[in-house]
């Protein structure tokens, strides 16, 4: 079931950390829709049913702005706006905490879990961590800054005001922050390193895996061996660009891949049930910036540690 997912001044609150969708009746010049449900049907029906759709309208889970219910038989009203909850299906819980590492007024930085989406997307929409955080802290405007990959552990940047995301977000899309990751994989002693990965990543729409293709470069990587204990190594990566699966598709085209890695070198199956005891061992250690709204320096470091290098 699909409608603007943007949140606006709506009157109804979130649920479980989820915005409720706002919908706006299009124009309608050919008289297509005599009343606000048969467009209703006509706009969800294929998703989830018209009998569903029906039922939902007589439930009063569509409501305007001043939050009274819309009812399926009334008139038609072009740019009308309607907002309510989609059902969620089910969601396995990711059963890792998310670790505060610091928290004020503007920004909150949390060390997110390996399996933990940042952001609602496909079958993952109340496991994510800016659903649990906006939960947990009781903070409903909380947004991310930018994204970490879900199976990737480590620092998120979250902005407590809307009014200021922007600057956070620009930080990122200037390459203004330096991020810094640390991974576990094979150890190569034929790999030379340090060294600067540059290559032209591709990423096709449902395609899972990323791929390196001829052309000028659009990625870039530094890679730098830190330690190795037998035959597996712990890696220092830095990334001066932001593709999608950069690290992992560089660390594989080195012939190391991470480990515990679904997608690269092979793809595992779909739909297979989730391992939580062989997360990817990658982990976002570090960011640091100037931040946009105080002008001050900031440096935060990830409490984590990856579970194939435990201290010793």
């Amino acid at each position: 079931m699909r409608g603007r997912r943007k949140a606006s001044a709506g009157p109804l609150p979130q649920r479980d950390g989820i915005d409720a969708v706002r919908v706006r009746l299009p124009e309608d010049p050919e008289g297509r829709w005599g009343c606000v449900g048969e467009y209703l049907v006509a706009r969800f029906g294929g998703a989830i049913g018209a009998e569903r759709v029906a039922a939902m309208l007589g439930a009063g889970r569509f409501v305007r702005a001043d939050g009274g219910a819309v009812r399926g038989g009334e008139p038609y009203a072009a740019g009308l706006s309607l907002w309510f909850h989609r059902d969620f299906a089910a969601e396995e819980p990711v059963p890792f905490p998310i670790r505060i590492m610091y928290r004020d007024a503007h920004l909150v930085v949390a060390d997110k879990p390996h399996f933990l989406a940042t952001t609602p997307r496909g079958r993952h929409i109340t496991e994510t961590a800016v659903a649990r955080l906006r939960r947990d802290l009781e903070m409903p405007a909380l947004q991310p800054a930018h994204r970490l990959d879900r199976l990737t552990a480590g620092l998120v940047l979250f902005v407590a005001r809307p009014e200021e995301r922007g600057a956070y977000q620009t930080l990122f899309r200037d390459r203004l922050v330096r991020k810094e990751y640390e991974a576990v994989a094979p150890y190569d002693p034929a790999l030379v390193l340090p060294r600067t990965v540059r290559s032209r990543i591709v990423k096709e729409r449902g395609v899972l895996a990323a791929r390196e293709a001829p052309g000028e470069a659009n990625s870039e990587s530094y890679v730098e061996l830190l330690e190795r204990r037998g035959g597996l190594g712990r890696y220092r990566l830095v990334p001066a660009t932001g593709r999608t699966h950069q690290l992992r598709v560089h660390m594989n085209a080195l012939g190391v891949p991470i480990l515990h890695d679904p997608l690269y070198p092979v793809v595992e199956a779909e739909g297979a049930v989730e391992d939580f005891s062989r997360p990817l061992q990658l982990l976002a250690r570090r960011l640091e910036f100037t931040d946009p709204v105080s002008g001050e320096p900031r440096r935060f470091v990830s409490g984590l540690r990856l579970s194939a290098w435990p201290e010793g």
